[in-house]
């Protein structure tokens, strides 16, 4: 059950502060205004004392705007901003490149000597903003492919893309549901279709065992706890781009978590409950259901960092309640899970007492933290790519989005309950208690050093979220078999990565318990590189860490709670 967990204070004058917050909060987008004033003041008293430093940057910036505005293009060819041959002619070449000189210039004005770190990072991330916003890619009449486009078109591209806005904005409103259809992948239908049945419930997870599709499956099972800040389905898109699927088709038994999605009710769930009731609890059920058998088990982002708690807190000496009633743990696989919080990657950003402390006041006002309010936190992180080139495309090209499975699950968005939201933002982003052996689990601290269980950690080349420098340190923070991997691609292009699709490739070692650990550049430069999808390579490292197999006819899941997807990914919010 939920622990009692104050979220709201309870004298006249904390109520009239916290309002107030709540009303500054819902007019900044839950950006913490004092965070950016300490950041921009820190900048400003810097700048002022860099007097010779910003006269030659802005010199170096002049001298530059003039070989620019006559040269080539000098962008990078990988910017999809500029990817039109178009922009290679002049004078479209030319606003390229003085846009370009400007990025060079803040890049070079943010990292003044003596500024803190944490405020080099916002007052960076606020400069590639407004940058952003103002590429000459995003103005019409600057775009050479706009151009082009409404000559051809007679400037029906226009028309069709103030159609598109127009349902946009209708969306954004709550005014009915637009016209034109954007994403026809449904749960259960085009998505989270592989045949399962919902064998456990409780009051935040519902566990999922999937139907085996082999004569011969391993004995060993695999229990998979995805990320609570997105649906679960991201491991099970469509049949062709799903993870379940393939391990299934390999002979493995998958359970897997389907997080509820909370109601203001929910207020006070915490961390301990989901660890309880989305760890422990389905691990009690899956060693019930398979006898005791051992449990290979798998964690995707913050999924990972929690199963990592618990798997943690089985180890130690003083193991937790659950663990007599809880089978030996096999294996434990991290896909682009965080453990060391100490470079939060582009997160990290928004973190900080103050912005956490603006966040808790958000909440306070409905008990949770919105889907809406979580996307928009990714959507700036690459607002060049998920805002400013969406807009083009759509608004000023008249070319629809085209839909896939990943777009669908992304705007699929899960409310986080205030508890549980501000003490893992604690915990970890601020005071990274996890990888510093202080967090606490029934009132003692767990370590990471404590798991002997082999791991395999994925970490990808791309993460904004979880840099995969800061997934390698799986390997310092642990005392056993460290198989790392790190896959082309991004946070989530790189995990979901089936074998047969094009320009895919990972990178493979294993650290033995005790050998020296190796810097992540110089692993990066010391390890083979594979072509294609990673996901064979862990299949076959769970062969290795297996015992053989068993029927299938053992492992038919049975239930009375319904088939999968079940009934918690369902439950959508407007908010």
């Amino acid at each position: 059950m939920p622990h009692p967990v104050e979220v709201e204070p309870c004298d006249m004058a904390s109520r009239l502060d916290r309002r107030l917050q709540v009303a500054w909060a819902l007019s900044t987008a839950g950006l913490s205004p004092i965070s950016l004033a300490l950041a921009m003041t820190d900048w400003y008293f810097h700048a002022l004392g860099s007097p010779g430093a910003l006269t030659q940057h802005t010199v170096d910036q002049w001298t530059q705007s003039i070989a620019a505005f006559s040269g080539k293009l000098q962008v990078p060819p990988s910017d999809p901003r500029y990817a039109d041959p178009a922009w290679q002619t002049w004078p479209f070449s030319a606003f390229a490149n003085l846009h370009r000189v400007h990025e060079n210039w803040w890049q070079c004005t943010t990292n003044l000597r003596g500024m803190e770190h944490h405020h080099q990072e916002v007052v960076s991330f606020l400069a590639r903003q407004w940058l952003d916003m103002l590429s000459p890619s995003n103005c019409p009449w600057l775009n050479p492919a706009v151009l082009h486009t409404t000559r051809e078109t007679g400037g029906l591209n226009l028309v069709q893309g103030l159609a598109y806005a127009m349902d946009d904005w209708e969306k954004g409103q709550g005014l009915g549901t637009p016209s034109i259809p954007r994403n026809p992948y449904r749960p259960g239908i085009e998505v989270a279709c592989t045949p399962g049945v919902v064998v456990h419930r409780n009051h935040l997870v519902e566990l999922i065992q999937y139907t085996p599709r082999t004569a011969q499956v391993q004995r060993e099972p695999i229990f998979i706890v995805p990320s609570w800040i997105m649906k679960f389905y991201i491991l099970d898109l469509s049949p062709n781009n799903s993870l379940v699927k393939y391990l299934v088709s390999q002979g493995h038994t998958v359970f897997i978590l389907s997080w509820r999605n909370p109601d203001a009710s929910d207020a006070l769930l915490d961390m301990q409950d989901y660890l309880e009731l989305g760890v422990f609890n389905p691990l009690a059920e899956i060693t019930q259901r398979t006898g005791g058998v051992p449990i290979h088990t798998m964690g995707y982002c913050l999924g990972g960092t929690l199963l990592s708690i618990g798997v943690s807190a089985l180890a130690r000496p003083q193991a937790v309640q659950e663990a007599q009633h809880i089978a030996p743990i096999a294996s434990m696989s991290l896909l682009a899970a965080q453990l060391d919080f100490h470079d939060a990657g582009e997160l990290g950003v928004f973190l900080d007492e103050a912005q956490v402390s603006f966040l808790e006041d958000l909440m306070s006002e409905k008990g949770y933290l919105s889907g809406k309010q979580m996307a928009n936190s990714f959507e700036y992180l690459r607002a060049r790519d998920l805002f400013w080139s969406a807009h083009v495309r759509e608004y000023w090209l008249g070319k629809p989005e085209v839909p896939n499975d990943l777009m669908a699950w992304n705007a699929d968005v899960t409310r986080m309950p205030a508890a549980m939201h501000s003490q893992y933002l604690h915990a970890f982003y601020l005071h990274n208690a996890l990888a510093e052996g202080r967090y606490e689990v029934e009132g003692e601290p767990v370590s990471l050093g404590d798991i002997r269980a082999p791991i395999f950690a994925v970490g990808t080349v791309r993460d904004h979220v979880t840099p995969w420098m800061s997934a390698y340190q799986v390997m310092r923070l642990t005392a056993t078999e460290v198989t790392f991997v790190l896959a082309s691609g991004g946070h989530n292009v790189g995990v979901i990565s089936p074998p047969g699709v094009a320009n895919r490739s990972y990178q493979q070692l294993t650290t033995q318990a005790g050998a020296h650990i190796e810097s992540p550049a110089t692993w990066q430069h010391t390890a083979p590189t594979t072509a294609g999808s990673w996901w064979p390579a862990w299949h076959d490292w769970l062969m290795a860490h297996s015992s053989g197999s068993v029927p299938a006819s053992t492992r038919q899941p049975t239930t009375s709670w319904g088939p999968a997807p079940g009934d918690y990914v369902m439950v959508r919010y407007d908010d």
